[in-house]
Parts: C-alpha cells; sequence; structure tokens
C-alpha cells in the first residue's frame, strides 16, 4: 500500500528517486505504470493494480463508440517506466511538460497507487480536501 509523502528533486534530463518504502510495492520487477492524471498530476500504479484499472477500461466492448473512447483516453495517457539500479525512473518528456514540472516534486500515497505533484499544485489541491 502506497502510504506518507515525500518531497523529492528531478535528478536531470526527467529522472525522479522513487521513495525506497514504494519500491518493495513492485515486487522484483522494477516496472511501473504512469498515467496523466486529472488535476495536474502523474499516478503510478504497479502491476496489479494496473491491471485493475486497465481491466475496467477494457470491460466496455471495443464495438460501441464508449467503448472506444474510454480506450483511447485511457491508455493514449499511460507510459510503462522501469527503475534504475539506483531506484530512479524516467518521467516521460510529455508528461513532464505538459504538467511544468520544475525542481521539486511531491510523491503522495494514495493506497493503491501514487501520485506526482507539482509542489505549488499540490498546496492548492489539499486545499479541497480540507
Amino acid at each position: 500500500m502506497y502510504l506518507g509523502s515525500y518531497k523529492t528533486e528531478f535528478s536531470g534530463k526527467n529522472r525522479l528517486v522513487l521513495p525506497r518504502r514504494w519500491r518493495g510495492e513492485l515486487g522484483n520487477e522494477g516496472r511501473f505504470w504512469v498515467f496523466l492524471g486529472q488535476n495536474g498530476e502523474i499516478w503510478g500504479f504497479d502491476r496489479e493494480n494496473w491491471l485493475i484499472q486497465a481491466g475496467s477500461v477494457l470491460e466496455k466492448p471495443l464495438s460501441t463508440v464508449e467503448g472506444r473512447m474510454e480506450r483511447l483516453k485511457f491508455f493514449s495517457r499511460a507510459e510503462e517506466v522501469v527503475l534504475d539500479s539506483q531506484g530512479r525512473f524516467v518521467l516521460p518528456q510529455e508528461f513532464a511538460a505538459q504538467l511544468e514540472f520544475k525542481d521539486q516534486m511531491v510523491m503522495v500515497g494514495a493506497g493503491d497507487h501514487f501520485e506526482i505533484w507539482n509542489p505549488i499544485l499540490w498546496g492548492k489541491y489539499q486545499e479541497t480536501l480540507k
């Protein structure tokens, strides 16, 4: 389970360090899936939780307009990433550019996934959670 929050910095070339505590959630694979969220954040999923999310999208028949649109909306906003030996991963350039990430990020646990936020946006979003 992804718990807590962590401030982190880009280590150059869109690289971020995944908190050690969360690396265990990925198992031995060292890979996970990132998805562009809806409020200026990025969601991160381990394999099990990614398959649950993807499966719910794939349940809708492709032969319907709704099923096709859901697939395009969901899978076009997702990428698979891999951790290096130091627990770093490269955030896809499109994600970093679209979300205007600067030097620091906040990684927030959300139970079945984690989220990566620009600290300013995270501060504003926290106000809506009160």
